[in-house]
């Protein structure tokens, strides 16, 4: 099973300027072959793969000497991911690829040949980086990403086989529904409520001044220089702050329980919405929703995802009763037909754990399920009767599997739950 380690590493000086001719070698090679192939593809028609654009390295670096001082291939890397993104591109997993700026994150790739020890990593033509390794890296190394943030934080991202084979998933345990919010970040089944951390907000005052002192410096000075990394290291506090959030909750909600349904947000969509946008922008849904999926399929557990147009908040999960409009305002309400007060968001995450057990049911999984029914699929009893309203309509999965070629999901140091 891939599974992948972010170490902070802590480059000297000398390593610092290897690591920065690196980055530039790198990144002035994907912009000449992003280019090469935006004029091929309007000279002839025709496009050109990774591996083609890989073949004109060594008369490249003929013509300019300086790309033999990074290692040859972090280089052959380079043509190869950019081939990828060029699939990601044309079967709509990603946007075109665009040209990398030397302002912003930095990272080059290493395929093989470094050695990973118990306090420090050893990269070709880089050396022996000292390194935080807070996690055993126990298997085959497969690859090593260097990057480094707008801080000027080095990190390493080690993706290794441990040699073991993904445990299969079985739906034998608790199943809880979750419906995410704003008010609450999110309300599970059995009626908890995890309140919205507001990150932003409480270092909005600090940014705002932090971004009004670097609006004021002069393009090109030292001191705005100074000034961007102030502004770097508010968004890395940030960052960081809802990380760690999102980690200890999801690794809370993934040790309790064996089924885990949610719904399939548009968060794109949501986004349109103005009054809303900058909330909705800084609570970190699809994170979330990220970290619960590679959690579960690493601890053989099911993650579920219902229709995003499956009416969870209007579906009395009593009787199944549902009604016409329910707006944002109406936190409460009370079900016509068998008379029960629901908490509305209680309700959406009860009745989208019934949706997610009858999808399961109709997959052949057999269910158990907490409560007064036992699901299983030689019986006739279902979460859901089939008359309540669903549409077979909708984009794809938020958290869908990766496909051949993206990288495996990355642990961030410090914050591995």
């Amino acid at each position: 099973m891939l599974k992948v380690v972010k170490v902070r590493l802590y480059p000297d000086i000398q390593q610092q300027q290897s690591l920065a001719q690196a980055f530039g070698c790198c990144r002035w090679l994907w912009n000449y072959c992003l280019n090469l192939m935006n004029q091929t593809y309007k000279e002839t028609g025709k496009g050109l793969s990774g591996y083609a654009v890989k073949k004109i390295i060594p008369q490249l670096k003929k013509e300019y000497e300086w790309l033999t001082s990074t290692y040859s291939q972090c280089l052959q890397q380079v043509c190869l991911n950019l081939g990828v993104a060029f699939n990601n591109f044309f079967e709509k997993r990603a946007k075109y690829p665009r040209f990398k700026s030397k302002h912003g994150k930095q990272s080059i790739q290493y395929p093989q040949n470094v050695k990973v020890a118990d306090n420090y990593l050893s990269l070709p033509k880089i050396g022996d980086v000292s390194a935080i390794i807070h996690r055993p890296v126990e298997g085959k190394v497969k690859t090593v990403t260097i990057s480094k943030n707008c801080s000027n934080q080095y990190f390493a991202a080690i993706l290794f086989d441990d040699g073991k084979d993904k445990p299969s998933a079985n739906t034998d345990g608790k199943a809880i529904g979750i419906d995410l919010g704003l008010t609450h970040f999110a309300v599970t089944s059995d009626g908890s409520k995890f309140d919205n951390p507001r990150i932003l907000n409480k270092y909005e005052k600090n940014l705002k001044l932090k971004q009004q002192q670097l609006s004021r410096k002069q393009k090109g000075s030292n001191n705005r220089t100074k000034a961007r990394k102030k502004v770097a290291r508010v968004h890395r506090k940030i960052t960081n702050c809802r990380e760690d959030f999102l980690h200890k909750l999801s690794r809370r909600i993934v040790n309790e329980n064996q089924v885990i349904v949610l719904e399939n947000l548009n968060v794109k969509g949501m986004m349109q919405n103005h009054c809303l946008a900058k909330s909705i922008h800084q609570v970190g849904w699809g994170m979330f929703c990220t970290m619960l999926k590679y959690k579960a399929e690493m601890e053989g557990k099911v993650y579920q995802e219902v229709d995003r147009f499956f009416p969870s908040s209007k579906t009395c999960h009593v009787c199944l009763n549902q009604v016409g409009s329910l707006p944002l305002d109406v936190r409460f309400w009370t079900c016509e037909n068998c008379h029960t007060k629901h908490d509305r968001d209680v309700n959406a995450a009860i009745s989208l754990r019934d949706e997610g057990l009858r999808h399961l049911l109709q997959a052949g999984e057999p269910v158990q399920r907490s409560g007064s029914r036992i699901l299983t699929s030689g019986t006739g009893d279902k979460a859901c009767r089939p008359d309540v309203s669903r549409s077979k309509g909708g984009r794809k999965k938020s958290t869908t599997t990766l496909s051949v070629g993206q990288e495996a999901y990355t642990v961030p140091s410090g914050q591995c739950r």
